[in-house]
């Protein structure tokens, strides 16, 4: 590899869909009432360097990726969502790339990171927190402005709670740089200007948005009716969105996503910027990614959830930036824990790689190879339900009593025609790929006319 490779510089949006990035979406309309999502500088970033279309989580949502990112190992079906345990059980990227002589680097506004004992800041020399995203226990105070502009008649009184500490949290936000994004990305300048003094850093950035609550600043909410007159949901509720919604509102939450995550893109080009100023694309592997997606109503619920195992929860977003390599879409199924070994083999630290359980694809990045794996899988630890994909078919295995599903994601990809009865051989095919360990419970196949179990079960 190439020896001027000294740093590493990985940024991991919250909930940021794949086709909220017009690059991968082609300027289309994702909703039939919301205009596209606009993100010219990822779009920049990714027509002149690799992109990735097939990058998926494992372990499902925001603790377990980062787990499956930081150490190259599998969350599914292993471990929860849980604190880093203590070295050597658990080995990260900081503590490796610390040993090795990196200065280390995290800042993030994602909460969870910095809750008690948490323990992802382990072995950074730096770790910076900024408070009072989403629920975080930041305000006490009860907040300035009204819960009643920000929710309709059918919220409970939790949900009332969980959006009133959200505005407690951000009254005083009076301009653009107030908002978390911005003070993110002001953060990780500041720090990439002040250590570029040393030979090799590890930079860890950690942004929540676009994590709802949708909370866009004026200049960035222009994917909304402005004909619209009802209260600003920027918190969505779970269950089906028609039940507690009217299709106005539907609408109206989607272009607040969509305008968070114009926002998030206008915060990042100033970092990209500054890369550029400072020298970092000479001599910096740069990842830049989503830990997944967020549904929005597609298939009737907002929220993430594990039932909700379709594109808009799963496709991400997923850019790599390595001196030398010019633009390249790469369609290879990856899967997080590969990043990791990738990312260390580039750095000339193959050797540190031997005990991960991601592969590398290295041989991907080179054009020894077009393809990486054949099937992915994925879902939430807790849950019954699992998705196994090639990048042709998607096989949804769902708990005892419900359906299960197949989609083409080729002549399909907003997954609307369950073909689980006309192809259970592609059904049978995918779940033999993974053990019953995999898996809560083996059960019978929910297709027409097959009484017998998974093959591996």
């Amino acid at each position: 590899m190439n020896s001027e490779i000294k740093n590493f510089i990985l940024i991991v949006l919250d909930s940021f869909r794949q086709d909220h990035v017009s690059y991968y979406n082609r300027g289309k309309q994702v909703f039939e009432n919301v205009s596209a999502c606009k993100t010219p500088n990822l779009d920049e970033f990714a027509r002149e360097n690799l992109v990735f279309h097939n990058v998926y989580p494992s372990g499902l949502p925001t603790i377990p990726v980062r787990y499956e990112l930081l150490t190259g190992m599998f969350s599914l079906p292993y471990r929860p969502w849980q604190p880093l345990l203590p070295y050597p059980k658990d080995i990260t990227a900081a503590d490796i790339l610390s040993r090795r002589g990196y200065v280390c680097g995290l800042i993030t506004d994602t909460y969870h990171l910095f809750k008690p004992d948490m323990n992802f800041h382990r072995s950074f020399h730096c770790f910076e927190w900024i408070r009072g995203q989403e629920y975080d226990a930041y305000m006490s105070s009860p907040p300035k402005r009204k819960i009643e502009n920000y929710v309709n008649e059918n919220y409970p009184e939790e949900w009332r709670r969980l959006v009133a500490k959200y505005l407690a949290n951000t009254d005083n936000f009076e301009s653009e740089e107030d908002y978390f994004p911005a003070k993110v990305f002001s953060k990780v300048i500041e720090w990439l200007k002040k250590n570029r003094v040393y030979d090799h850093v590890f930079l860890w950035v950690d942004c929540f948005d676009p994590h709802e609550p949708w909370d866009p600043p004026s200049r960035f909410d222009v994917y909304t009716n402005p004909s619209y007159k009802g209260p600003r949901i920027i918190l969505p509720m779970g269950g089906y969105a028609e039940e507690w919604a009217t299709k106005e509102q539907i609408d109206y939450i989607r272009g607040l996503y969509a305008g968070e995550a114009s926002f998030v893109d206008h915060c990042i080009g100033k970092l990209f910027k500054a890369l550029e100023e400072l020298g970092y694309y000479e001599d910096s592997v740069i990842v830049v990614t989503a830990d997944h997606g967020h549904p929005l109503a597609d298939h009737g619920k907002f929220l993430k959830g594990s039932d909700r195992m379709y594109n808009e929860l799963l496709k991400i977003p997923f850019l790599m930036h390595i001196p030398g390599y010019e633009h390249k879409d790469i369609d290879a199924l990856v899967q997080f824990p590969d990043v990791l070994p990738t990312v260390l083999e580039i750095l000339g630290l193959k050797s540190e790689t031997r005990c991960m359980q991601g592969w590398s694809f290295m041989e991907v990045l080179e054009g020894a190879r077009e393809e990486h794996r054949k099937y992915i899988i994925s879902g939430y630890h807790e849950a019954m339900d699992r998705c196994i994909r090639s990048k042709e078919w998607s096989f949804i295995k769902r708990p005892e009593g419900q359906p299960d599903e197949l989609y083409n994601l080729i002549e399909d990809p907003k997954e609307k025609n369950n073909l689980i009865d006309e192809r259970r051989d592609i059904a049978m095919q995918l779940a033999s790929y993974y053990g019953s360990y995999f898996f809560k419970a083996g059960r019978p196949l929910s297709v027409k006319g097959l009484q017998g179990r998974y093959e591996t079960m």
